[in-house]
């Protein structure tokens, strides 16, 4: 078992309301209960000797587990898949004695209700010759501040910490022995033979989950096969990139909180935009920007249900009043709607392969970044009524919300990226306020809304003067990243997804060209250059890959489809060997930043939408 294996060595299982890492080793490194912003139960990603993990392996731990080839001296080859179109995890084990499997899932029972109580089943099979599975569960409650008792009662372990338990019980041939506080265990199964163990966590005082028996497993198992299966079947996609879409879609649904209908940004905390480096973030919190996006995505797959729920969410913050720093919306907010997101740095944990700080909490979220009110009223104007999601008192909270954009869109911010440098007049604050204000006006039209049209329309236009104006740069010939700067910054790549460009204006194609020469390599995109634009944070970053499925969507509605499929085919060999995204890809090629990531898979279903379109439209011309 290996420390801090790479970023993108994992696969994701989760039951819509907190979710788990497992690598490709079977080791889980990453488990947070009872919610995805809760504090972690394993933590091993973030520190390997104090973070806790919980690993089935075909060897003992400690011992090499290496991949290799036809003839290599590895004593264990190691493959990893999901069963197709589910999020049921299935780690292979090649040895030389045998193939055995665990198989990963999490029950999904009744994700709209909110519980306490989550687990993890792992399937121990072989399904050739003899293996020997080695089992280590060693949990560290609260981010590994938290210390714990360990009752052993034969295949039964119950780890109790402050305010919360873990049961693990084991099904079938498993021994179970003290490790100190801790687990370790043993099965050899021959082909043909199954065991399981199943992890419990829930809070101190609730009841101890019943023995779990083997057609019990085998039903959850089906029943689990049976979600995914049925709710991927709603999908309307069928173009080229089926399987990848699938998986995207199923990942951002793994990372949607089912009872309040809340997407995070990504499932961890901490993990690093450059290995060693500071900018380590918590990003297990539903951004307005991030969630609105990913909505969007999913109804253009025809996810409606997931789509409303976000928009009610999103509806009744607007509907609470103003957020802790005064203003109508927070950029972020905690699952439940909880505001409060106060940052702290946790010094004992080393981090990923010593990229320190590790913060929990964020403290970006009292920042001013106007550019939500336009994703959020871009996800509120979805297709279909808003009324039929709102109602009349919702359409009064977003038109109070549009009211106060007229007098204070012209104010600098600290734009999309959360710089933390100062504020500035983002070019992208300002577009995406003109995203607000145009669709509201065309949604007080359509649902004959009361409205005060005519002051909407005033400051929508002089925005776009202002964008046309101070945003553009003569001397780059180009859009920049803000008034005081001939910067570039990617994030522009989203005007003509919102239609404040056509896709072949001259001064976007000028923009396009800019940024091919700034800001790709390699058909990768970075987001904005850090020397030029300092952003006050030490090192550097890589490509980022939200950036570069936009640069795909560009090229393609610019009619450039040689180059977009090209980017794209390419962009799509960076994903893990399971299909999944973290937020951006290191100078070696290296997935980087915490994963998986909501902003990537939305954008790369953006971008097969609109290739494909685009491809069959060049199809149907001949």
């Amino acid at each position: 078992m290996r420390p801090y294996p790479p970023i993108a060595e994992h696969g994701l299982i989760g039951d819509l309301q907190t979710c788990a890492l497992v690598s490709s080793e079977g080791v889980l490194n990453w488990f947070c209960s009872p919610r995805f912003d809760a504090p972690s139960v394993f933590a091993a990603l973030l520190d390997h000797d104090r973070g806790g993990y919980f690993a089935i392996t075909a060897d003992p731990p400690g011992a090499a587990a290496a991949v290799g080839g036809p003839g290599s001296e590895a004593r264990v080859i190691t493959r990893q898949l999901y069963l197709a179109d589910t999020a049921v995890l299935i780690t292979r084990f090649l040895t030389r004695e045998g193939v055995g499997e665990v198989v990963d899932f999490m029950p999904v029972r009744d994700p709209h209700t909110a519980t306490d109580r989550h687990q993890v089943v792992r399937v121990l099979r072989t399904v050739r010759g003899s293996v020997r599975f080695a089992l280590e569960c060693r949990p560290r409650f609260d981010y590994g501040r938290a210390p714990h008792d360990l009752a052993l009662d034969g295949a039964t372990a119950r780890f109790e910490g402050p305010g919360i338990i873990a049961h693990l019980q084991a099904v079938g041939p498993v021994t179970l022995a003290a490790d100190g506080d801790d687990v370790r265990g043993t099965a050899t199964l021959t082909a043909g033979e199954r065991a399981a163990v199943v992890l419990t966590v829930c809070d101190a005082g609730g009841e101890a989950p019943p023995p779990p028996n083997a057609d019990e497993l085998t039903e959850e198992f089906a029943a689990v096969r049976r979600f995914w299966h049925e709710w991927i079947g709603r999908c309307t996609y069928r173009g080229r990139w089926q399987q990848i879409v699938n998986r995207s879609a199923i990942t951002l649904k793994l990372m949607t909180y089912a009872p309040t209908g809340a997407p995070i940004a990504a499932a961890t905390m901490g993990l690093p935009e450059e290995e060693g480096g500071e900018r380590n973030w918590d990003y297990r919190y539903t951004w307005v920007r991030d969630a609105s996006l990913a909505v969007r995505s999913m109804r253009e797959l025809g996810f409606a249900e997931e789509a409303n729920a976000f928009r009610n969410w999103l509806q009744q913050r607007l509907q609470d009043g103003g957020a802790p720093n005064g203003e109508p919306l927070q950029i972020m907010y905690r699952v439940d709607g909880d505001p409060y997101l106060t940052e702290e740095v946790l010094d004992h944990l080393a981090g990923w392969r010593g990229s320190f700080p590790v913060r929990a909490g964020n403290g970006a979220a009292g920042q001013l970044q106007l550019d939500i009110y336009g994703e959020a009223v871009y996800a509120l104007a979805q297709p279909g009524r808003t009324g039929d999601v709102a109602g009349y008192d919702g359409w009064r909270s977003s038109a109070a919300v549009l009211d106060w954009l007229c007098d204070n869109w012209d104010r600098p911010d600290e734009g999309i990226w959360e710089t933390r440098g100062g504020q500035q007049d983002f070019t992208y604050s300002r577009l995406m306020c003109w995203v607000a204000l145009d669709r509201g006006i065309r949604q007080a039209t359509t649902l004959a809304r009361p409205a005060d049209v005519a002051r909407w329309t005033a400051a929508r236009d002089a925005i776009l003067q202002q964008i046309m104006t101070r945003g553009w740069s003569e001397e780059r010939q180009a859009f920049v990243q803000h008034y005081d700067t001939t910067v570039l910054d990617a994030s522009l790549l989203m005007m003509p997804l919102v239609g404040f460009i056509t896709p072949n204006d001259p001064r976007w194609l000028s923009t396009l060209e800019a940024m091919d020469g700034e800001l790709v390599s390699d058909s990768l995109v970075y987001r904005y250059d850090p020397a030029a634009s300092p952003d006050g944070l030490l090192g550097s970053e890589g490509t980022f890959s939200l950036c570069t499925f936009l640069y795909v969507y560009a090229l393609a509605r610019a009619g450039q489809l040689e180059q977009a499929r090209y980017a794209f085919d390419k962009m799509l060999t960076y994903a893990n060997h399971v299909g999944l995204f973290a937020e951006e890809i290191g100078p070696t090629g290296e997935q980087l930043g915490n994963f998986p990531q909501a902003f990537t898979h939305l954008a790369l279903i953006a971008a097969a939408l609109a290739l494909d379109t685009e491809l069959d439209r060049a199809a149907s011309r001949g």
